[in-house]
């Protein structure tokens, strides 16, 4: 569904993306992590025809993303903070909207408002609704036609984990349902429980790519344990010297896990460091 081939683009002499790849499987939910300025943004622009790359080619919904059509645009999803809606407008009318333009019962608006827990704030005007109101409000309107394709930026960020739990259920129902999810996120823990792949990117460079636990597991270190002392002082070291402190102030010794973010911070320090 989603094929980026080389990408490069430069803003006034800064590298967004550099000679970046990947692809996007029909059905999955693809992740796209790292830090803000990494190049996340300008990716789903690219692909969403909204700026040319400089050198590569993107392809979605099977064709390149410079030719894709206003009709193509409906089967597109993207939830973003900078895309707009109508502050004047209460809650409801502002998805209403959307929905009649795609031809969506009133009943699908009610439904995914009670799971978002949004359903009771209805009639609030858009501009006096909280940040993470906003947010859901926007999620809605973007999954409300069922697209064939699913842009999320920071989908849970600032929101509670009742919240963020109830956002990941609905995104496993949509994947279900046969659509595709790009989702750009730097929390690294979600995106272990939810994409199929994943793409770390830092200073426009993949750093690394593949499925979350093939990746955790290539980098996992099952020979060493981390001892935290009394005084909250922590160590790591090998397991064949934990015997050397057998007897000290220790409040706990465990196997060193390894997470997504652990990793990142491993890789993105290499990098500096050359």
């Amino acid at each position: 569904m989603i094929k980026f081939k080389n990408i490069t683009k430069e803003f006034k002499e800064k590298k967004a993306l550099s000679n970046v790849s990947f692809n996007v499987n029909e059905g999955d939910i693809f992740g796209f992590l790292g830090p803000s300025g990494s190049g996340k943004t300008t990716t789903i622009n690219i692909l969403t025809g909204q700026i040319l790359q400089d050198s590569g080619q993107a392809f979605i919904l099977g064709k390149n993303s410079t030719d894709i059509s206003s009709d193509d645009l409906l089967s597109i999803g993207i939830m973003s903070d900078t895309v707009g809606f109508y502050e004047k407008m209460s809650l409801y009318k502002n998805l209403e909207f959307f929905a009649k333009f795609h031809n969506i019962p009133n009943e699908i608006i009610d439904d995914l408002l009670k799971k978002l827990d949004l359903f009771e704030d209805k009639e609030k005007k858009a501009e006096n609704l909280s940040t993470g109101m906003k947010q859901r409000m926007l999620l809605i309107r973007a999954i409300l036609h069922t697209p064939k394709i699913l842009f999320l930026d920071e989908p849970t960020s600032g929101l509670d984990p009742t919240l963020s739990l109830k956002v990941h259920q609905i995104l496993f129902h949509l994947k279900n349902k046969g659509v595709t999810i790009f989702l750009t996120t730097h929390d690294m823990n979600e995106a272990t429980k939810l994409c199929d792949n994943i793409a770390l990117l830092y200073q426009g460079e993949i750093i690394e790519y593949g499925a979350p636990k093939d990746i955790i597991n290539k980098y996992a270190d099952d020979n060493k344990v981390v001892i935290t002392f009394q005084n909250g002082k922590e160590i790591t070291i090998p397991k064949e010297e934990t015997a050397n402190y057998l007897g000290e102030f220790i409040t706990s010794i465990h196997s060193l896990e390894t997470s997504l973010e652990s990793i990142f911070i491993q890789l993105t320090g290499k990098k500096e460091e050359k």
